[in-house]
C-alpha cells in the first residue's frame, strides 16, 4: 500500500497545537490603509480551526 501524501500548500498553513489546530486569519495581506488600527491588529491573531472544517484539514494533513 503505498504512502498518504501529505497536501504541501496545507502544510504551509494550518499548524498543531495542544488545542486543536492553527490557522491565520484572512484579509491581511494587502488593502491595509482603510482599515483601522485595532482590525490589524486582530488579524495578527491565530486561531483555532472549527470542529466544521477539522475532517477536510485532517485529510489534507495525515500527520496531525
Amino acid at each position: 500500500m503505498p504512502k498518504i501524501k501529505t497536501n504541501r500548500a496545507a502544510a504551509k498553513r494550518f499548524r498543531s497545537t495542544g488545542g486543536g489546530i492553527k490557522r491565520a486569519k484572512a484579509y491581511h495581506s494587502h488593502l491595509l490603509g482603510h482599515k483601522s488600527p485595532k482590525r490589524k491588529r486582530n488579524l495578527r491573531q491565530g486561531k483555532i480551526v472549527d470542529h466544521a472544517n477539522l475532517r477536510g484539514i485532517r485529510r489534507l494533513l495525515p500527520k496531525l
